[in-house]
C-alpha cells in the first residue's frame, strides 16, 4: 500500500514523533519537511512512513512541503542518531536538530552556498614579496595564492585575517573569482611532505592497526612528546589511497588550526574543519563536503562526529580522556563513546589517543574490549623531562610566584629558552575583600564570588556572567580599604611584567582569545619567539608542540587535591602529564616545577615518582572497590527552580518511583536527593539525585520505565529538570 502518513520527529522536548498526511510529494525517512505545529511552522526529520495512524485521517495535518529528496545522513550515521537519543534518553527530534547545522535547522536546502574564493591579480603576480618585509602576512597571501585560488575560509584557516585579505584587495593584488572546487579530489593523491622515519613502537602501531582495515578500537597511549600525531598521519595513508575519508575529533577549537596545517603539509587533500567558532554557512559548506566528498580529511571538535561522510574509512579521537568531548547540556552525548559507536556501524576502525588515557578506556583495554598500543619513548631526540616540586609553606609569593620558581626561570630566559606558566584561574584574582571587616564581594545569584577582573574594571561571575563595576566601599561596613584575594592569570601577568622587564609575557585563556583568529595569532607568534613568557590556563595544556620551552611551572593546584568529586584525582592526573608534556620536546632539556603547599601529597608524590600508568592501575582498583565508574554506571537527575523546597521534592517524588523496582537484588542504588556543589546558579536552587547501576543494559531498562512517570509527576512541568546519562561532571 502506498504510505498516507509521515511520521515526524520535531524539535521539541516531547518523547514522541507526530502524524502528518503525506500530500504529492513522497518524503523519505531521514529527510526533512516543514509541518505545521500550533500556529506555527516547525521543520522535523521523517523517521517513519504508514498507511495508518492512531488518529482520525480528517483530524491529522497535511504537511507544508517536502524540502529533502534524499536522507540528510546515510544509513549508518542515522542509526547511531537513533541509538543515541535513546541511550542518552533524549528526544530524538530535538537530537536530530542539535546535530546539523543551524541552515538545515531553519529548513535551507542542503546545497552549498556561493563562498567568496580569492585569485591573485596580474598586478599582485608583479609584485615583489622582498617589498613586503613590513607586511609579512600580506606577503604570505600573496605566496598562498600564487599556487591557486583559494576559499575565504580556507585562507582564514591558514591563519590570516579578514583584515589583512581586504588591505590586499585595496592595493588590487587579489581578486573575487569563481567558486570551482577540484572534483573529485582522488586522482590527485599525493603524500607532498618527507616523511620522518618512524620508530619501533611507531611503527608497530600503524602496522597493528592497518592491518585489519575492519572495525576493531586502539588505545594508543603514547607519552607526551612520542609522535603519536606523526602515528595518526602514516595510518591515513592507506584510507586517502583507497579514495576514503578520514575523520579527526580534537578537544578544542585551539587545537584546530596546529592539526589542520600538519595533516595539509603532509598531503595533497582538501581538509575542512568544523567546529563552533563557524558561521552558518560555513559550517553548512564544511558539512556538505563531508557528505559529497570533497573532502577528503574532516577535523573537528564533539560535533564534527555527525558529519555525513560519504566513504568513511577511519575515525582517530585525539586527547580521547577530555571532558569537553561530553556534551553538558541539552542532548548530553560522549563524542568519544559515540566515535567507537559509529565505528563499529561503519566498520571501520577507530583509534584512540591520549598521553593520560581515561580510566574507562584504559579498563576497556584492560579487559580486552580495545587493542592496547604503547608508545613509551619521545620522538627525535627529545628526553623525558625532570620534575621538582617547590615546598612554598613559610615562602613570601609574589603574585603566587615563590623566589626558587622566579630564579629557576631567570635561569631558563637568560639562555635564551621559553618559559611557561600554568594557571587554571583566569581574571585578576578569584575574590575582592574588604581588609577593615572581611566583607567578600558575592554574586547575589549564585552561591559564589565575584571573580576580580582588573583590566576591563569589573566583578564578573563565572558561572552565572553577571558582571558589575569595581566598587569603591565595602558592601557592609563603607571602608576603602579593599584587597583583591588569590591570584588569577591577568595579575600573574602583570606581575611578570614588573619581574621580568625586558621580556615579553603573553597570556593566554578564554578573556584574550574570544576574537576570532586571536589564538592563531598567539600561538603562531610563540612559536616565532616573540614571546619568551607564556600564561595559560588549560587551553594551552594539551597537544601543543613548543619546542623552545624548557620549563614549565605549575603555579597553584593545590586546590584540586581536595575534591568531593570522585573524578578530581583523575583530572589533576592527567592536567599534570598534559602540562608537564609541554616541557622539553625538542632537543632541549625540561625541567617541570610544581609549587604547593602540601608536597608530600599522596597523588603527587605517586605522579612525579612513579608515573600515570602507576597512578591509573591504583585509581582503577579503588574505583573497583567502590563500585564506581567504570565498575558501574550513573544517571543524574538535576533539578533546579527558584523554589528549594519544590526541587527537593519533585527529586524525592522520582526518587520514589526509582526505588519501586520490579527486581530484587538487581544491584542498582538511589543516591539523593541532595542539594548539587552549587547550590544557588542564576538564582535557582539546584539539587541532584544519582541513579547507580551495574550495568548499562541495566541503567537503561530501569531509567526507561522510571521515566514514563517521572514525566507524569506534577511537579515535573513546574521544575526545570534534565538527565544526564554517564556525566563527568557532577557539579
Amino acid at each position: 500500500m502506498i504510505p498516507i502518513i509521515a511520521q515526524v520527529a520535531l524539535p521539541v522536548p516531547l518523547h514522541k514523533t507526530f502524524d502528518y498526511r503525506i500530500g504529492s510529494d513522497m518524503p523519505v525517512i531521514g529527510g526533512r519537511v516543514r509541518v505545521p505545529f500550533g500556529k506555527q511552522f516547525k521543520v522535523g526529520i521523517v523517521v517513519a512512513l504508514s498507511d495508518t495512524s492512531d488518529f482520525p485521517l480528517e483530524q491529522i495535518k497535511p504537511i507544508n512541503s517536502v524540502i529533502d529528496a534524499a536522507p540528510l545522513w546515510p544509513s549508518p550515521l542515522y542509526k547511531l542518531l537513533n541509538w543515541a537519543s535513546r541511550y542518552y534518553q533524549y528526544p530524538l527530534g530535538d537530537a536530530l536538530g542539535t546535530v546539523m547545522p543551524g541552515h538545515l535547522r531553519k529548513g535551507k536546502l542542503a546545497q552549498r552556498e556561493r563562498e567568496r574564493v580569492w585569485q591573485i591579480t596580474e598586478s599582485g603576480k608583479d609584485q615583489p614579496l622582498t617589498a613586503l618585509n613590513r607586511a609579512p602576512k600580506q606577503a604570505r597571501l600573496l605566496t598562498l595564492l600564487r599556487s591557486g585560488a583559494m576559499t575565504h575560509s580556507d585562507l582564514l584557516d591558514t591563519e590570516l585575517t579578514a583584515a589583512v585579505i581586504k588591505a590586499v584587495e585595496d592595493k588590487g593584488w587579489i581578486a573575487p573569482a569563481e567558486n570551482v572546487r577540484a572534483k573529485p579530489w582522488t586522482p590527485g593523491y599525493a603524500v607532498v611532505e618527507d616523511k620522518p622515519t618512524l620508530n619501533h613502537e611507531q611503527a608497530m602501531a600503524v602496522a597493528t592497526i592497518n592491518a585489519n582495515p575492519e572495525f576493531g578500537c586502539y588505545l594508543i597511549e603514547g607519552v607526551t612528546g612520542s609522535g603519536k600525531t606523526e602515528v595518526y598521519l602514516n595510518l591515513l595513508e592507506p584510507v586517502l589511497s583507497k579514495g576514503q575519508q578520514a575523520l579527526i575529533l580534537v578537544p578544542e577549537i585551539g587545537l584546530t588550526p596546529q592539526t589542520i596545517n600538519r595533516f595539509r603539509r603532509r598531503f595533497n587533500v582538501p581538509v575542512e574543519v568544523l567546529h563552533s567558532g563557524l558561521n552558518d554557512t560555513e559550517r553548512l559548506n564544511a558539512w556538505l563536503a563531508a557528505r559529497d566528498n570533497e573532502a577528503a580529511i574532516i577535523i573537528g571538535t564533539r560535533s564534527a562526529l555527525f558529519s555525513p561522510c560519504k566513504s568513511l574509512g577511519i575515525i582517530i579521537v585525539d586527547e580521547e580522556h577530555d571532558a569537553s568531548y561530553k556534551q553538558q547540556d541539552s542532548f548530553r552525548y560522549h563524542a568519544r563513546d559515540l566515535a567507537v559507536m559509529r565505528g563499529h556501524e561503519e566498520n571501520i576502525p577507530v583509534v584512540l589517543g591520549s598521553a593520560t588515557p581515561s580510566l574507562e578506556s584504559l579498563h576497556n583495554a584492560t579487559t580486552g574490549k580495545y587493542h592496547h598500543l604503547i608508545l613509551s619513548i619521545r620522538a627525535g631526540n627529545a628526553v623525558k623531562a625532570k620534575h621538582g616540586v617547590l615546598d612554598i609553606r613559610g615562602l613570601y609569593l609574589e603574585s603566587g610566584l615563590s623566589a626558587p620558581m622566579i630564579a629557576e626561570m631567570r635561569k631558563h630566559l637568560s639562555v635564551g629558552n621559553q618559559v611557561m606558566l600554568f594557571l587554571n584561574r583566569r581574571g585578576y584574582a578569584p575574590a575582592l575583600m574588604c581588609h577593615e571587616c572581611g566583607w567578600l564581594a558575592e554574586c547575589k545569584r549564585c552561591d559564589a564570588y565575584y571573580t576580580l577582573h582588573q583590566q576591563s574594571g569589573e566583578l564578573r561571575c563565572h558561572h552565572c556572567g553577571t558582571q558589575r563595576p569595581i566598587p569603591h566601599q565595602c558592601g557592609s561596613c563603607g571602608s576603602a580599604q579593599l584587597i583583591s584575594v588569590g591570584v588569577g592569570t591577568e595579575q600573574l601577568e602583570s606581575q611578570l611584567a614588573s619581574l621580568f622587564p625586558e621580556y615579553k609575557t603573553i597570556r593566554i585563556d578564554r578573556d584574550n582569545t574570544r576574537r576570532k583568529g586571536a589564538l592563531e595569532e598567539y600561538l603562531n607568534a610563540i612559536h616565532n619567539k616573540e614571546y619568551q613568557i607564556l600564561i595559560g590556563t588549560q587551553m594551552l595544556a594539551k597537544g601543543h608542540h613548543f619546542p623552545d620551552v624548557t620549563l614549565v611551572g605549575l603555579v597553584d593546584v593545590d586546590s584540586a587535591l581536595f575534591s568531593n568529586d570522585f573524578r578530581a584525582p583523575e583530572r589533576l592526573a592527567q592536567l599534570f602529564v598534559q602540562v608537564a608534556g609541554r616541557a622539553g620536546r625538542a632537543s632541549k632539556p625540561g625541567l617541570v616545577l610544581l609549587q604547593t603547599h602540601h608536597p608530600q601529597h599522596a597523588l603527587l608524590q605517586s605522579l612525579i615518582h612513579k608515573g600515570y600508568d602507576s597512578f591509573a592501575r591504583a585509581a582503577l582498583q579503588e574505583r573497583h572497590q567502590a563500585q564506581l565508574p567504570p565498575f558501574s554506571f550513573f544517571g543524574l537527575i538535576r533539578a533546579e527552580s527558584h523554589q528549594s523546597d519544590m526541587v527537593e521534592q519533585f527529586l524525592q517524588q522520582a526518587r520514589t518511583v526509582l526505588d519501586a523496582s520490579p527486581l530484587e537484588d538487581d544491584g542498582c542504588a538511589v543516591m539523593g536527593p541532595a542539594p548539587a556543589p552549587l547550590h544557588r546558579r542564576a538564582g535557582r536552587y539546584r539539587w541532584q539525585l544519582i541513579f547507580q547501576a551495574p550495568s548499562r543494559k541495566m541503567l537503561q531498562q530501569r531509567l526507561s520505565i522510571a521515566l514514563q512517570a517521572i514525566r507524569q509527576l506534577p511537579l515535573s512541568k513546574k521544575v526545570r529538570w534534565s538527565l544526564d546519562i554517564e556525566p563527568q561532571d557532577m557539579s
